[in-house]
């Protein structure tokens, strides 16, 4: 059930709004900043290991039972941007409606009525894991597929990079996706004991500025 129930939660095909955002690949695109596979994979390695590794990180809280009130404040002070906060609350809205269609149940409902408008998306996915039998390891492997895959389906269809070597990128990454996701893990359980100010706080101050300058364009691709 619960390999099963990671399989439905990590592919793409899984209505969570994801398609939607290039996770700032369109900029980088438009910058120069991405020609090519190798200008691609070094895309991804800065966007894992650090917004990547602090959304794994609160969604394997989420999946432990943390507070999400104070996961949501947390989220909050980690994103800077306030494009890209609100593009996380967009796609919470859209991966809660999926979860509770899928795995409905208190936990989720109870998170629905605590926040309205939105919570942040790794918040909702690592409650959905939590409602769908996974563990917080389970959550934040999600997260950290989601942070290379999103941008790989982008690049192909804004660059035409070839399937082929964009896959090939995301197979070389997959050792460092399976060390970010330990490390999101093991700072989780940290976080029950010492709060949230033990999740790890990495950032990537580019791809904050160019989300506002992206949020400003009068015609793009992708909502982000």
């Amino acid at each position: 059930m619960t390999r099963s129930a990671l399989l439905v939660l990590a592919d793409g095909r899984f209505p969570a709004g994801g398609h939607a955002h290039s996770g700032g690949a369109e900029a980088a695109v438009k910058a120069g900043r991405i020609r090519d596979a190798a200008g691609f994979e070094a895309f991804c390695r800065g966007r894992l290991h650090t917004t990547g590794l602090t959304t794994a990180a609160l969604a394997a809280a989420a999946a432990l039972g943390a507070e999400p009130y104070a996961l949501d404040e947390a989220a909050d002070a980690r994103t800077p941007s306030p494009a890209l906060r609100a593009a996380s609350r967009r796609l919470g809205r859209q991966l809660m409606r999926a979860a509770l269609a899928a795995w409905p149940g208190p936990e989720l409902d109870g998170l629905a009525a605590a926040f309205p408008r939105g919570a942040h998306q790794p918040i909702v996915l690592g409650t959905t894991a939590r409602a769908a039998g996974l563990g917080p390891e389970d959550a934040a492997h999600c997260v950290a597929y989601e942070t290379v895959g999103g941008p790989a389906t982008a690049v192909v269809r804004l660059l035409g990079l070839d399937p082929f070597q964009a896959t090939a990128v995301l197979a070389r990454l997959a050792p460092e996706l399976d060390r970010v996701a330990a490390r999101a893990a093991q700072a989780a359980h940290l976080a029950l004991t010492e709060g949230p100010d033990a999740l790890p706080a990495a950032s990537a101050p580019l791809l904050d500025l160019t989300a506002e300058q992206h949020a400003a364009w009068p015609v793009r691709l992708f909502a982000s």
